[in-house]
């Protein structure tokens, strides 16, 4: 892509309107994956489902051109979430002793990567938020590895490791300050 449309960023607290949006463009960027049962349209419409009936969820869907182009969501975890729980080590309370975000998802059509637009969404849906802190879980061996790193260039720091589910890779758990 050489020029790139203006990008419009829409907020949904309710995927009633949005959800078949959201999973086109996880079909899309999850593709290679979507033989593994972790990584299954159906596992992700099951958890985006779970997530979005959580306290504090928010998503931010990009368009252009009218075009859904990526997305990501969240969620507001406490003290003593299952969350954490599953965190090893366990986070020290500078971490959890307060609502915490949990960006539980984010992904850019392949058309869209490098452009700059995962860190809009990311940053458009950090506008939103109150809490103090960002948590999210990568799959260190995503992209090669580009993926974790380009978190810790975001500003995230890792601090344990989690495996959400037994079909989920272990995935390293991230943090930063908000602002």
């Amino acid at each position: 892509m050489t020029t790139a449309p203006t990008i419009e960023f829409r907020r949904f607290t309710d995927l009633s309107t949005a959800r078949g949006d959201l999973l086109d463009v996880y079909a899309e960027v999850r593709a290679p994956l979507l033989h593994l049962p972790n990584y299954a349209v159906t596992a992700f419409g099951e958890r985006l489902d779970r997530h979005s009936s959580e306290a504090g969820f928010v998503a931010i869907l990009a368009y252009a051109d009218e075009e859904p182009i990526g997305y990501a969501y969240a969620n507001t975890i406490e003290h003593g979430d299952r969350y954490w729980q599953r965190v090893t080590p366990a986070p020290g309370d500078e971490y959890t002793a307060q609502p915490t975000v949990a960006l539980k998802e984010i992904g850019v059509r392949p058309a869209w990567r490098g452009t700059g637009t995962a860190r809009r969404i990311h940053d458009a849906l950090l506008l939103t938020r109150d809490e103090k802190y960002v948590t999210l879980m990568v799959n260190a061996a995503a992209g090669d590895g580009k993926v974790h790193a380009l978190y810790r260039e975001w500003g995230y720091e890792d601090i344990g490791h989690s495996q959400p589910s037994p079909a989920s890779p272990l995935l390293t758990v991230m943090i930063r300050r908000i602002g």
